[in-house]
């Protein structure tokens, strides 16, 4: 896995796949539904982290600055300003 939503994105939807793969036995299914709800929590918190730029960025628009787009949005620019 990379470093972008859109690659957290994609994990989960490979995620989903392996939790409805027919052929898992009990054990294995209850492992992945494990590992599900660990990547659950990490992924709402990387959801969070990237809302919380978001708004950060709305209220710097709404106050007539034009900040850079954080490349975790998919901007050039690293969350932190540079020099």
């Amino acid at each position: 896995m990379r470093n972008t939503l859109m690659d957290l994105n994609n994990y989960l939807f490979e995620q989903i796949e392996r939790l409805t793969d027919d052929s898992l036995t009990g054990e294995q299914l209850e492992m992945e539904m494990k590992r599900s709800k660990s990547v659950q929590g990490i992924a709402q918190t990387i959801v969070n982290n990237a809302q919380l730029s978001l708004n950060v960025m709305k209220q710097c628009y709404e106050q007539g600055d034009k900040p850079p787009v954080p490349k975790m949005l998919g901007g050039e620019v690293n969350d932190t300003k540079e020099a």
